[in-house]
C-alpha cells in the first residue's frame, strides 16, 4: 500500500448526527459600554453532545432552546436564577421540536415539529400540561409572533422559503416576499418585523409592517450572515466566525466588530437572542475544529464508517500537496472507506503532533495498517462544523 493511500485512509473522523453539526448554546450577562454590548459570566448552558440550537427567552430569566436526547430533539427550559436548573418542555417520540418561542398572552410556547413521517407543522405547547395543538397547516420553517393572533413566518415552498403573514383570527395567509432567510425578529419599540431578503446576491435586512404589508430595506447583511437580532430599535447585532458585530441604522456606518472570542471552542456564531431587559445574551457556536478532527480520528480507528463520514461536508475535497485534487464528494469517499474498513482489521492512527491555526488543523500522524507503519501529515480545513478540505503531504 502506498504512503499516499495510507495518508488518505488515516485522516478522517466525526460526530454522527443525521448531518447536523454539533453545536452548543452559550449564555452571557449583557451590559453596555457607550452603546456597545459587553459580555461577562459566560456559560455553556447546553453542554450536550449533539445538536443544541435556536435559543429564545421565555422571560428575562428563562431560556428555551432545542436540544438532542435519545435520537430526538426536544425543547429544553433553563431557569437561570435557580442554579441553572433545566426541565424538558416537550417529549415527542414521533418527532422533534425546533425554534421554540413564547406565545404572547399565554402560558404556552410555539415550536416547529418535524415528525418521523416528514410532516412539518407549527404547534402550541401548554407549559403546565404539556398538551400540544397544531397552529397552522402550512409547512413553516421559522416564525415570530407579532401579537397574540398574528405571526410572521417563513413557509417552505419548492426549494426556498417565502415570508408569510398568518392571521389566526380570520384564518388568512398573505405572502409578502419570496426567498427569505430564517432570522425573524420584532424590532423593539416599533410595529415592524425584520427579516432577511435573499432575492439578490447580497442579502438584505428588511422591515415588514404585517398590518399594511409595507417593506423597507434597512441595510445589507454582513457577508451574507444568516442571523441577526436587535439590541434596541436602532442597533442590529450579528455574529461572524468568532466575532460579534453591531450596526447602527441611524449612522449607516459599516458593521462594527465589537467582541472577538479567542476561545477555541467558540466558532461560527449564529442564532443570537437578547432578553427584553437587555441583561442577557445567548448565541449558538459550533465546536472547535480540533474537536471535529479528533472525532474523525476516533471514528477512523474504530472503523465506524457512519461516524467517520459524518465529519465531512457533502462536497468534501481531498488534495495531494499543494493543489492536486484526487477525490471529491461524500459518495466516492464512503464507497472507498467502507471497503477499506472491512478489509483492514489491523488499523490504528496515532497523533504525533497537532497544530490548530484558525479553522485549520495540521496533524502529524503515525499509521499502522496490517503491520505496516508509516508517517503521514494532513491539513484539515473546517467550515460550519464539517471538514470541507483535506490536503495530504507525502
Amino acid at each position: 500500500m502506498t504512503s499516499k493511500l495510507i495518508t488518505l485512509l488515516c485522516l478522517f473522523t466525526v460526530f454522527h448526527m443525521s448531518g447536523q453539526a454539533n453545536t452548543e448554546v452559550y449564555l452571557f450577562d449583557l451590559g453596555l459600554n457607550s452603546g456597545n454590548p459587553v459580555l461577562s459570566n459566560p456559560k455553556n448552558i447546553s453542554n450536550n453532545e449533539g445538536y443544541d440550537n435556536q435559543p429564545s427567552f421565555l422571560d428575562d430569566d428563562t431560556v428555551l432552546f432545542s436540544s438532542t436526547r435519545e435520537d430526538q430533539t426536544d425543547v429544553l427550559r433553563l431557569n437561570i436564577n435557580e442554579g441553572s436548573t433545566t426541565s424538558w418542555v416537550t417529549n415527542t417520540p414521533i418527532g422533534s421540536e425546533y425554534s421554540p418561542l413564547k406565545i404572547p398572552g399565554k402560558n404556552a410556547i410555539s415550536a416547529i415539529r418535524l415528525d418521523l413521517d416528514g410532516l412539518q407543522r407549527l404547534y402550541e405547547y401548554d407549559l403546565k400540561t404539556g398538551k400540544s395543538t397544531p397552529i397552522s397547516d402550512l409547512k413553516i420553517g421559522y416564525h415570530v409572533w407579532y401579537n397574540d393572533h398574528v405571526l410572521v413566518a417563513t413557509v417552505l415552498r419548492e426549494n426556498r422559503m417565502d415570508l408569510v403573514v398568518i392571521n389566526l383570527k380570520d384564518n388568512t395567509n398573505t405572502t409578502s416576499q419570496r426567498n427569505v432567510g430564517r432570522s425573524l425578529h420584532k424590532i423593539p419599540g416599533t410595529d415592524l418585523v425584520s427579516y432577511i431578503s435573499k432575492e439578490n446576491k447580497t442579502w438584505e435586512i428588511k422591515s415588514l409592517n404585517p398590518m399594511s404589508g409595507a417593506t423597507k430595506k434597512i441595510t445589507d447583511t454582513y457577508k451574507n450572515e444568516e442571523d441577526v437580532c436587535w439590541l434596541d430599535k436602532n442597533t442590529l447585532v450579528t455574529g461572524s466566525g468568532k466575532s460579534i458585530l453591531t450596526y447602527d441604522i441611524r449612522t449607516e456606518v459599516a458593521w462594527d466588530p465589537v467582541i472577538r472570542f479567542e476561545q477555541e471552542e467558540i466558532n461560527n456564531i449564529t442564532r443570537i437572542a437578547i432578553n427584553t431587559s437587555k441583561t442577557r445574551l445567548a448565541f449558538v457556536a459550533e465546536e472547535s475544529p480540533r474537536t471535529i478532527v479528533q472525532k474523525q480520528l476516533e471514528a477512523y480507528n474504530a472503523r465506524d464508517i457512519e461516524a467517520f463520514m459524518a465529519t465531512y461536508s457533502e462536497n468534501i475535497k481531498l488534495y495531494h500537496y499543494p493543489n492536486n485534487l484526487f477525490l471529491e464528494g461524500q459518495a466516492k469517499m464512503r464507497e472507498h472507506y467502507r471497503t477499506f474498513f472491512k478489509s483492514t482489521p489491523d488499523l490504528y492512527c496515532e497523533i504525533k503532533n497537532r497544530i490548530v491555526i484558525g479553522n485549520k488543523v495540521i496533524d502529524e500522524e503515525y499509521v499502522t495498517v496490517n503491520g505496516s507503519k508509516i508517517s503521514a501529515v494532513a491539513i484539515y480545513e473546517v467550515e460550519k462544523g464539517k471538514i470541507v478540505k483535506v490536503t495530504f503531504i507525502d
